[in-house]
């Protein structure tokens, strides 16, 4: 059974070997693995599309936990979410059947992003099924090239993949600081004369 997992990782050098790494000393099955930058600079966000049952897809979370460079690992088997794929598709298009091809297209919403002298590169985004089957539609048209970034996917609704604020470092509360003793040196005091020696002074 094909479960999509996101994971937030640190957006540094070794993050994706040690992830490929770990999935193939296991034996774990992807079937796609997409890694790319998000809105925080020290974050990347990989998503994984693995073929697994239950237990195997468990083990892929505790293990992809224990990377040191993993923030947050969530698969989405009992949530729901907004997936897709991208695809660039090359297809032999002479004149004769350009215009078929083109017609195609706008029907699954793609874009004709290049036109060759034979050929049309094809643009075309959406879920991997709306993908499998315009490609199965293209292919007795002669498909020359074709490339796939593979899905990528967020929960739906207000749930995200973000570190929880439980999970976030928050600052030590600043310590009072100490004042400093005062430099100045204390002026002497003048010392009043006593009774006795005031009587004791001649009248000048």
């Amino acid at each position: 059974m094909r479960h999509v997992i996101s994971a937030l990782v640190m957006n540094e050098p070794g993050v994706l070997a040690h992830v490929a790494g770990m999935f193939s000393a296991r034996g774990f099955n992807i079937d796609s693995l997409v890694v790319g930058r998000t809105e925080d600079p020290n974050f990347s966000r990989m998503t994984i599309v693995v073929i697994a049952d239950e237990r195997t897809l468990d083990q892929v979370r505790k293990q992809l936990a224990k990377i040191v460079t993993v923030v947050k690992v969530r698969d989405f088997k009992d949530t729901p979410y907004v997936a897709r794929d991208l695809m660039m598709v090359k297809i032999s298009a002479p004149p004769a059947t350009r215009s078929e091809i083109i017609e195609l297209a706008n029907l699954f919403r793609g874009h004709v992003v290049d036109v060759g002298q034979t050929s049309l590169l094809i643009e075309i985004s959406g879920e991997e099924e709306k993908l499998d089957a315009f490609v199965e539609l293209l292919r007795p048209y002669g498909i020359r090239e074709m490339a796939r970034t593979g899905v990528i996917a967020m929960p739906r609704g207000a749930s995200s993949v973000t570190p929880g604020a439980e999970e976030d470092v928050k600052a030590d509360p600043a310590k009072p600081t100490m004042s400093k003793p005062s430099t100045k040196a204390a002026l002497p005091t003048k010392r009043q004369p006593t009774q006795q020696e005031l009587e004791a002074t001649p009248p000048g």
